[in-house]
């Protein structure tokens, strides 16, 4: 799908943001900073997309942030793969270093969030984020439901099936092995059903998933012993299969960006439907 180049200083055709995480946090104890790049739209705007990236999923299609800031929106990438690394002191108990990595993702949301919408005056603000960083989004957005942190937030192929963390992983060795116990963690926590306050649309490969979708807002969710198990992400989920979404082609790009257009013209203010078609 055409990948920007990955983050190692500031990708091309971005500006990095830093902003420092406060020293209570265990990120920001270790000097750590939430590592954010933003691509302005030529546009002046009110309105942003956020895009998480974290573990191994690949960065921003290049078509997927032209797009947004084409139509008027700044576009940011919160890298959260920093922290994996070094965002937190290991315990030698899995569930509670994993446990304690995603509150560090969160902090490093909750800044990046605040940055949009106080610094940059941003008013409208869509989250996206793809495999492991989807679920990481939807978590947090669970989790902040109380302050509606994202106005809309779009899940592209959700990391949801087990065998597909252990084969995308696998050949990063002891990082792996952090990831899985992390993955792991967050899927336990989906099972419980989330309450995510903003529209959600989920996008996936047309061979892949089932769901229930509409006004229930359920899904189905790959059981690990096989089947299938339901989980509520909240009050309003949209559910589109979507023809070479794991392809490298501009086909199954094409018609993602299609999507989440009509979904976003659907869901977002009327002062902005019209741009997004």
């Amino acid at each position: 799908m055409g990948l920007i180049t990955d983050i190692d200083g500031t990708a091309e055709g971005y500006e990095a943001v830093s902003l420092p995480l406060r020293p209570e946090d265990p990120a920001g104890a270790q000097g750590l900073d939430g590592a954010v790049l933003r691509r302005r739209s030529a546009r002046p705007t009110k309105r942003a997309a956020i895009y998480l990236h974290c573990l191994d999923d690949p960065f921003v299609p290049a078509g997927l942030a032209s797009w947004y800031t084409d139509r008027g929106f700044h576009f940011y990438v919160a890298d959260l793969r920093r922290l994996a690394d070094g965002g937190r002191v290991e315990t030698g108990h899995a569930v509670q270093d994993s446990a304690a990595e995603l509150d560090a993702y969160f902090v490093c949301l909750d800044t990046a969030a605040q940055h949009v919408r106080e610094a940059d005056g941003m008013e409208t603000v869509v989250l996206g984020a793809h495999a492991t960083g989807a679920l990481v989004a939807a978590l947090w957005c669970h989790a902040r439901r109380g302050s509606r942190p994202a106005d809309a937030l779009i899940l592209t192929s959700p990391a949801l099936r087990p065998r597909s963390w252990l084969t995308r992983l696998a050949p990063a060795g002891r990082r792996a092995r952090r990831a899985a116990p992390l993955l792991a963690v967050i899927r336990r926590r989906l099972r419980r059903g989330l309450d995510i306050s903003c529209p959600v649309l989920v996008l996936c490969p047309a061979q892949d998933w089932d769901a229930t979708g509409g006004t229930s807002g359920l899904l189905a969710l790959p059981a690990l012993a096989g089947g299938h198990a339901t989980m509520r992400l909240g009050p309003h989920v949209t559910w589109r299969k979507v023809d070479g979404l794991e392809g490298d082609g501009e086909a199954g790009l094409g018609q993602l960006l299609d999507e989440q257009g009509r979904w976003l013209g659907a869901y977002l203010s009327s002062q902005i439907r019209d741009q997004l078609l």
